[in-house]
C-alpha cells in the first residue's frame, strides 16, 4: 500500500518524502479533530471500579 502511494506521488525523492509528510500530519490531524472526540464516549476508559473493601485491609 505504501510503496503504490509512493509510486503515486509526484516529483523527485525530496518532493515525495515533503508531501508524505504533510499527508501523515493530516491524517494526524483529522483523527484528532474529528476521530477520536467521536469515539470517546464510546470507549469505556471513564468506567472506574474502587473496590472500597481493600481499604479496611490496611
Amino acid at each position: 500500500m505504501y510503496g503504490w502511494i509512493w509510486r503515486h506521488l509526484p516529483g523527485n525523492t525530496w518532493v515525495k518524502a515533503l508531501i508524505s509528510l504533510v499527508l501523515a500530519l493530516a491524517v494526524v490531524f483529522v483523527l484528532f479533530q474529528y476521530v477520536f472526540p467521536w469515539a470517546e464516549p464510546l470507549l469505556p476508559f471513564n468506567d472506574v471500579t474502587v473496590n472500597e473493601g481493600m481499604a479496611a485491609l490496611r
